[in-house]
C-alpha cells in the first residue's frame, strides 16, 4: 500500500468538507465566510430566470483560477449584463472574478479561463436592443445569456470526481439545479485537472480510464448522450508524470470530446499554475474549440 502523503490528506478532507456545503443548497450561515460578503456585492440578475446556455467549470485549481488581478482588469474579465455565475447557494448573481470564490475556498482564486471564454461567445452573439430590460421568455431571436457553474476546486485528483464522489456529486446537483433555475441548455463542460496526478505513477497510468469513466457518468447522469467536454492538456504537473497524463489526455477515445492543449502558455512564477497572461489565451483557445464544434454540427441533428 502506497504511504499517504499528509499534504494531500488534508487537500482530501478540504474538498470533500466543500463538496459537502455544494450538494445541497444551504441557508447562507452554513456558507463558507466569502460567499457572504459576495451575497452584499453581487445581487440577483435581472436575466436570472431567462433559458440559458450553460457551462460546468469543473477540475482543479487552473480551472478555478490563480491568476494574478492586474488593475485595471482586462476587458475580458469585466462582467456583462447577460453573463451570470452560480453562486454556492445557487442564486443567479452577475459572473465576475473570482468565479470560484465561494466555491474553492480553500485557497485565494484568482482569474480563470471561464470569463475570458464567455466574453468570447458573448461578440459572437448579437447584442440585445436593451440590456436594462430583458424580456420574460427567451426565443430563438434572443440574444444568448450564458450561466457559468462554477465546481472546481484546487489540489484534486480525478478518482475524487468519479461517480459517487462529492466533489461529482455536488457538479451534478450543481448543473440539475442551474437547468432548472430557468430553463435553458448545457452547452459543454471545460475541464482542467491532472496536475495532482503526476505525482504518482499509479495515478498517471490510470487517468486515461477514469477519464473515460467520468465523460460517460456525466452524460448517463444529466441525459445528455452527446455532452460535449473540452479538456486542457496540462501545461505543467505537480510531479515528475506529468508526460503521462498528457498522452492519456490526447488519447480519449470518446466522441465529442475536445482537446485543447495549455503546454506552452506562460506559467505564474510557481511553474504551476497559468499567469494571467496565459489564462486569457486559454479562455479565446476553449471559445475558438466550441464555436467550431458547433459550426460544423449538423442542425438537423
Amino acid at each position: 500500500m502506497k504511504p499517504a502523503r499528509r499534504p494531500l490528506l488534508g487537500a482530501l478532507a478540504l474538498a470533500a468538507l466543500l463538496s459537502f456545503l455544494l450538494l445541497a443548497a444551504p441557508p447562507s450561515g452554513l456558507l463558507p465566510s466569502t460567499s457572504s460578503s459576495r451575497r452584499r456585492q453581487t445581487p440577483t440578475s435581472p436575466y436570472a430566470h431567462r433559458p440559458k446556455l450553460l457551462f460546468l467549470l469543473a477540475g482543479q485549481s487552473n480551472m478555478a483560477g490563480r491568476g494574478a488581478p492586474p488593475a485595471p482588469l482586462p476587458a475580458p474579465y469585466l462582467p456583462h449584463p447577460r453573463l451570470l455565475r452560480l453562486a454556492a447557494d445557487r442564486r443567479w448573481v452577475a459572473a465576475s472574478p473570482p468565479l470560484h470564490a465561494d466555491i474553492d475556498t480553500h485557497k485565494t482564486c484568482g482569474l480563470g479561463p471561464a470569463m475570458p471564454f464567455a466574453h468570447r461567445l458573448l461578440l459572437s452573439d448579437p447584442a440585445p436592443s436593451s440590456l436594462s430590460e430583458p424580456t420574460a421568455p427567451s426565443s430563438a431571436s434572443s440574444p444568448v445569456v450564458l450561466g457559468l457553474v462554477p465546481c472546481a476546486v484546487g489540489g484534486t485528483r480525478i478518482w475524487m470526481w468519479a461517480r459517487g464522489q462529492p466533489l461529482y456529486e455536488a457538479a451534478v446537483a450543481r448543473t440539475r439545479a442551474a437547468v432548472a433555475d430557468g430553463g435553458g441548455e448545457l452547452g459543454a463542460v471545460l475541464w482542467f485537472q491532472g496536475e495532482s496526478d503526476t505525482v504518482e505513477a499509479d495515478d498517471a497510468r490510470s487517468y486515461g480510464g477514469n477519464m473515460e469513466r467520468l465523460v460517460a457518468d456525466l452524460r448517463a447522469d444529466l441525459g445528455l448522450p452527446s455532452l460535449l467536454v473540452i479538456q486542457v492538456g496540462l501545461a505543467s504537473g505537480e510531479g515528475n508524470y506529468t508526460d503521462i497524463v498528457r498522452e492519456a489526455q490526447q488519447n480519449v477515445n470518446l466522441p465529442n470530446v475536445i482537446y485543447v492543449d495549455a503546454m506552452g502558455l506562460p506559467l505564474s512564477d510557481d511553474q504551476l499554475h497559468l499567469s494571467t497572461e496565459a489564462q486569457l489565451q486559454l479562455g479565446e483557445m476553449l471559445a475558438q474549440a466550441y464555436l467550431e464544434f458547433n459550426s460544423s454540427r449538423d442542425p438537423n441533428l
